[in-house]
This record gives C-alpha cells, structure tokens and sequence, in this order.
C-alpha cells in the first residue's frame, strides 16, 4: 500500500464516494478514509444517507405507505384485506437489507475503480497530510490535493439530551423495535415530517412540535399551507410556535414541556424524536496548524469552486455551505474531481431541488413567490391541480399541485413547485428546464405523455398564460 496519492478524500458519504471514483475515472490515484461502522459491527460505505439517513427512510417511508394502502385504501379499490398486522422485526430487516446491498455495491465500485480504503478517522495536517487513527493505530499519508467531505451529524438542544433509548436523533427512530403509543417529534422540517409520517402510517399518535410560527417556511406558501392540511388529515398533531423547554424521562415515559401561544403545555409520550436540523460534522477534522477557514457555526469556508483557504484542500457536502443534500454533495464531488483534472466545471447552487419524501411528497426547485415578491421581480405564476389529471383520479393521488412560476418580462422560468404523487420524480423536467433557461413556453409546448402525473406541469405551464386546456382560463390568448 502506497502512502502517497494523487487524491485522499476524507469521508464516504454520497459527496465523498462520488468524488473518488470520479477522480479514479480520470486517472488519479485515490484513497478515501472512511470510519463508519455498520450495525453488524464491520466497516462500511455509504455515510450517513446510505446508513442511517435517505435510504433507509425511504425503506421504511414505503413498507409504511404500503401498510397505510391495506388497511385504508384498499376497500375503494375493491380490494379485501382482512387482519392486516405489522412485523416491525421483519419491516426492519428488509430496510437493512437495502442498506446492505447499495453499501456492498459501493466497496464493489471502489475495488472496481482501484481506489483504496484507508478505515478510520482522518485528520488533515500541514503539507497536505492527512492521519488516519484506527483500532490498529495511527498513520500518516499524502496526497497532492484533499478533499474533506465528512458530512453532517444531528442537532442536540439542551431541552432535549440524547439518551440513545426514549429520547432519540433521526437514526434511533429508524431502529425503533414496536411503534410506539406516542411519539413526540421536535421540529417540523424534512426529517421529522418523514419519519412521524412513518410511525404515524404504522399506529402511532404523533405530536410535532414546532418552534417557527410558520410552517415548511422554506417551500412556498401556497404548497405548505396544503401541506399543512394534509398532514393533519392524516392524523398528524402539528403545533406552531411550541418551543419545548424540557424533556424528563420517566420510567416508562417522556414528559415533555413546551411553551406555545396558550402558555406552558405538558405531552406524555413513549419516546422524543429530536430532529432540530444537522450541523457540519468538522470538529476535529483539521489541526490548528493548518489555519483551514472554518465558519462560526462550523462550515468550511470555501469558494464557489470549493476550493479551500488551503492551496489543494477542497471540501464538499454537508461540512460546506448550501443545502445539505446528498445530491448536491455528489454534483459537488464530481465537480471538484473535473477540476483537478484541469477541465472546466461548474455549479449551479440555484438549480438544486429539494424533496420531502412524505405521501404526498413535496418538491421545488427556484424561487419561490414570496421570495420574487420580497426582491420585487415580477413574475407569472400558473398552477394545476393534480384531481384535474386522469392518471392521478386512476391512481388516487388526486390531492395537490403543480405551479409554475416565470419571469413577467420574459417568460423564463423561475421556480416550480410541486406536492403530490412522484412529486420527486417530476421535478427533474423542470430541473432541466431551468438549467437551459427555458420557459414557461419551452415546457407548454413540449408534448407529455396522456395519462401521467406529468400533465399536471405541462397545464400548469399553459397557466401562466392563461391557457389551461382542463382550468377554467383566467384570460384567452
């Protein structure tokens, strides 16, 4: 094994895998120092969002959804499903066994692509040293250029302490062995939208607590106030403006104490989901020496390139700023590694989609209104209801939108929002629209297929201009 490298990437997770293949691919002599150990006490790939984050939410979003589809939906359909019951061990071994076949097929592309994995946690040190301490010691390596892409970890509030059993981070409430009674999920963001969506699907009275007044303020208004109605259709108890201000662990309980508009409250539940948001995991990551640039609230400082401070320290993903996406880490890996190949790259941080896999899920990618409001550009919006499309009335997903939003002066687009069904998936056309600068008109006129959930962005573009085929059009053209 060869001390010295061409490229050392600090970190595993979808930025730092990405990055090092795609420095393989071009020709680089990679090594990644990874230290995440998986539950069968073995070393694994993958990160947090392969591990204990996107994927197997996902897993347990879906058996979760399907479970909620038999007991509730299935009648209208026809369809008879007597004494439907949950197996949570079994739920929970099909949810690690995704987990274990997409981590596998990672340290298969490493192999493939001949990068070495160097298991432990690794440090950077002057002259483009990186350390790595493992249960076999410590060692020293180097490489012409580093990239640090060592993720994010979950927020601790002080109202709230980890105790691993009652009072948990995203990752305790994957691992949970019997739905709980009652379940307490601080902050209403992406996190603990999906996973109270997931217990709350499989029988659990879920309360969501939220300290902002506004709820999903980052989506647009008009997405999560439907949002909001939804997820109080379906049995969530969301609370606005409730600011917990202690948690006492009981014996068999959590008591949990929040202040909202009607004064101090009190909620008895069997466990605490804390899902606050996630910081930069960068503590320790660098010496004092080196003088990296690291921000107040732990992000590495780097330019629009993701250049470091330091002459050959890049760092991608969740430790730097933007959106801590796994999909912008990856575009960001891929990026760095074209750049110290010597090619021309570049990212396009507006352009990143953001996506909460609930049912209906929510998607947006742009500018939302009150944003374009707030910054005084005029604008176009046209918007389409899901139950005006056959395939969502086919599919009973007739709940939600789509709404498109385009430049007033010129028609490009800027922003669309969506919430619905496969709302994850029908954001990447306008994605794409976007990224050539197309417009409302690029969107109208591009044929989609009858019937698909699809149509519902294609009228919503015809909307801008007052032209839906299946709306009453506010104005002729």
């Amino acid at each position: 094994m060869s001390n010295v490298y061409d490229v050392i990437v600090i970190g595993a997770g979808p930025a730092g895998y990405v990055a090092a293949i795609r420095c393989a691919q071009l020709g680089m002599e990679v090594a990644v120092v990874e230290s995440w150990i998986g539950k069968d006490e073995k070393p694994v790939l993958g990160g947090t969002c392969l591990n204990v984050g996107c994927i197997p939410s996902k897993a347990l979003l879906d058996s979760s959804e399907r479970y909620h589809q038999m007991t509730h939906e299935a009648g209208q359909h026809g369809i008879d499903i007597k004494d439907a019951k949950i197996d949570i061990e079994r739920m929970q071994s099909r949810k690690d066994a995704v987990v274990k076949q997409l981590t596998s097929g990672i340290a298969g592309l490493f192999k493939a692509n001949k990068i070495e994995w160097l298991q432990g946690r690794g440090k950077l040190f002057n002259g483009n040293k990186v350390e790595v301490d493992s249960a076999a010691g410590t060692n020293a390596y180097e490489a012409r250029n580093i990239i640090i892409a060592s993720g994010s970890v979950p927020i601790e509030i002080p109202s709230a302490p980890f105790d691993g059993e009652r009072i948990v981070d995203s990752s305790g409430a994957l691992e949970f062995d019997k739905v709980p009674k009652k379940l307490a999920v601080i902050g209403a963001g992406v996190i603990g939208l999906e996973l109270g969506s997931v217990w709350n699907r499989l029988g659990a009275e879920v309360t969501v607590l939220e300290a902002m007044d506004d709820f999903l303020s980052m989506a647009d208004k008009q997405v999560s106030r439907d949002a909001l109605k939804q997820f109080k259709s379906q049995g969530l108890d969301i609370r606005l403006s409730a600011k917990v201000t202690g948690c006492k662990v009981m014996k068999s309980r959590v008591d949990v104490s929040f202040d909202d508009k009607g004064g101090t409250q009190k909620l008895a539940v069997d466990k605490v989901l804390v899902a606050v948001g996630r910081r930069p995991n960068t503590n320790d990551i660098a010496a004092a020496e080196t003088g990296i640039q690291i921000d107040e609230r732990g992000f590495i400082v780097v330019d629009k390139s993701c250049q470091t401070n330091l002459s050959g320290v890049y760092a991608i993903g969740d430790c730097v700023r933007g959106p801590m996406l796994a999909h912008k880490g990856s575009e960001e890996g891929v990026a760095v590694a074209e750049l110290i190949a010597g090619h021309k790259t570049v990212i396009d941080h507006s352009l990143i989609p953001s996506v909460v896999y609930t049912e209906p899920e929510i998607a947006w990618v742009g500018q939302t209104e009150q944003q374009l409001k707030q910054n005084e550009i005029e604008f176009n919006a046209g918007m389409f209801p899901f139950a005006a499309t056959g395939r969502a009335l086919a599919v009973d997903a007739a709940g939600g939108f789509v709404k498109v939003i385009a430049d007033k002066a010129n028609d490009r687009v800027l922003g669309v929002h969506i919430i619905g069904k496969n709302a994850s998936e029908l954001i990447a056309e306008a994605v794409a629209v976007m990224a050539f600068d197309g417009s409302a008109e690029d969107i109208a006129r591009t044929i989609h297929a009858h019937p698909t959930m699809a149509e519902a962005l294609h009228e919503a573009a015809l909307d801008v201009d007052g032209r839906a085929i299946h709306k009453a059009s506010r104005r002729k053209r």
